[in-house]
């Protein structure tokens, strides 16, 4: 009999912890369609829950704005490794990994006003995405130099904010450009010429 108190605890503890991520995918999905003013009650029926559910974890917009950033990153993060380790060379791993970078830069361009407001409790946020992904980067880099699939010496950072830039064209009314296509390029130029 014991046992039960906890495992209603724990149940309501794994509750809220699926909660509070699908309340971040919805927020995510709805600052790229709605921008991030968008009002609380379309981003708690997109993932199922009442209002005070997300005031509950997230008492402000602010604190969601910024869950949403980081729980975006780690999982970016996350994913070289694993990529690394499931495809068949590094230099695929590679290109697998910029697809989901630009995936996470484009679906940033619905947040970037308040994240490059004057804020101060978004400042952290930049040295955060630096920390977690330029490590990533740089290895999935390394480990295809070392493979002989493009060229050593590679810059992380560059390349990220050489990426970020290609993603920042196709914001508005310019639907001519096309930044998946431009970012493929981009990594191909990578590449070791036949015979190097």
């Amino acid at each position: 009999m014991s046992d039960v108190p906890g495992a209603a605890v724990q149940a309501r503890r794994a509750d809220a912890r699926r909660n509070a991520g699908n309340v971040l995918e919805a927020a995510a999905a709805v600052f790229v369609t709605s921008g991030v003013d968008a009002p609380i009650r379309e981003i708690a029926t997109r993932a199922g829950v009442g209002t005070a559910t997300i005031y509950r974890h997230y008492p402000t917009r602010a604190d969601l704005i910024i869950a949403v950033y980081r729980s975006q990153v780690q999982s970016l993060s996350a994913s070289g490794p694993a990529l690394l380790a499931s495809e068949p060379s590094p230099h695929r791993a590679l290109v697998r990994w910029i697809d989901q970078f630009v995936d996470f830069v484009v679906t940033k361009q619905g947040m970037a006003t308040v994240l490059q407001s004057s804020e101060s409790c978004y400042d952290p946020l930049h040295d955060y995405f630096l920390e977690h992904l330029v490590p990533v980067c740089a290895r999935l880099l390394e480990e295809a130099a070392a493979a002989g699939e493009i060229v050593p010496g590679q810059d992380p950072h560059v390349l990220l904010r050489g990426v970020g830039s290609i993603c920042a064209g196709a914001t508005g009314e310019n639907r001519d450009h096309d930044a998946r296509h431009l970012v493929r390029l981009l990594i191909n130029g990578l590449r070791c010429a036949p015979g190097a």
